[in-house]
């Protein structure tokens, strides 16, 4: 009995030693939003691009958003329209990924293009705590030095940037001052895997759909997914379900030709930026922790019954 109360206490005290570490590094981050936060109403070239004023890269987000609902067969027009969109100076960026992520961003509409950028960022970061949370359930039984390890990296992803923007992260610091939107699928992705790992398929295949607006990332964890889920049939129907739903927009041939079209130029040739990082860091820390886990669910794949 004793050595149980004594393993209740051991667990307690470690909860609470990861609490205050995951404060601590939100704290951090938010130094990062703040140093970052200027840098969201200036138009000039970004982290990537030399000698070339661009709007930020939410703009893609924003307009795509309204063309959804009032210019469908533009969604993917990379560029500005005289249909009654928005004016976003000095044209909006081109929309990227699946047309599920629009549902998500669309209750920003109801926002000026600035104020919206600002309030995504500020979404984007209330959910921090709650990625911290999940990571510590996916982490636990891992030691308590590699869950506090990961979420660092996760929650923080240290790596300078130098002058004249200076700050302790440039992964964060684009994130936050581009109004990219990487932290919203890294929740996404966790909240899938978290949910598949708990018992609950039906809802980790509908998150799993909507963290796949940007399949690259869907395919990263898939295989934890696999490997977590206890009903890995009913995790694919949902999220095969969910994704048609949330994509019945691509069933128009005008959006459907943008979307190809925008696969097949500027989607493929989207290189690795800063931000990229942060859901990508999450996937491969995870899967390696979980290694054996993962190799074993792949390799039983053919064999198991999902029913």
């Amino acid at each position: 009995m004793s050595r149980q109360l004594s393993a209740e206490g051991l667990t307690v005290r470690g909860k609470r030693a990861f609490a205050v570490i995951a404060a601590c590094l939100i704290l951090v981050n938010l130094a990062i939003f703040a140093m970052a936060f200027p840098e969201t109403s200036r138009i000039d070239s970004g982290c990537c691009v030399s000698d070339q004023p661009l709007a930020k890269d939410f703009s893609a987000y924003y307009t795509a958003a309204w063309r959804l609902f009032n210019d469908p067969a533009q969604v993917y027009f990379h560029g500005a329209l005289t249909d009654g969109e928005p004016a976003i100076l000095p044209q909006p960026q081109g929309y990227k990924y699946l047309p599920s992520f629009l549902i998500l961003v669309s209750p920003f509409l109801s926002f000026p293009y600035g104020s919206a950028l600002v309030a995504f960022d500020v979404l984007q970061f209330a959910l921090l705590p709650l990625m911290a949370v999940m990571l510590y359930t996916l982490l636990k039984g891992k030691g308590f030095v590699v869950a506090v390890a990961v979420t660092a990296l996760v929650l923080v992803l240290p790596f300078p940037l130098p002058d004249p923007n200076w700050s302790i992260s440039v992964f964060y610091f684009w994130q936050w001052a581009e109004g990219q939107c990487k932290v919203l699928d890294t929740f996404l992705l966790l909240s899938a895997l978290t949910l598949a790992k708990s018992g609950r398929p039906r809802a980790a295949g509908v998150v799993f759909a909507l963290a796949a607006f940007d399949p690259r990332f869907a395919l990263l964890g898939a295989p934890l997914m696999i490997a977590y889920s206890k009903n890995l049939r009913t995790t694919a129907v949902y999220a095969a379900g969910a994704l048609v739903l949330t994509n019945v927009a691509l069933f128009n041939p005008p959006t459907f030709l943008g979307f190809l079209k925008m696969v097949f130029t500027t989607g493929a040739l989207t290189p690795p930026y800063p931000y990229t990082f942060i859901p990508l860091v999450a996937l491969i820390l995870l899967t390696y922790v979980d290694r054996h886990a993962v190799v074993a669910a792949l390799r039983g794949l053919g064999r198991k019954d999902y029913s």
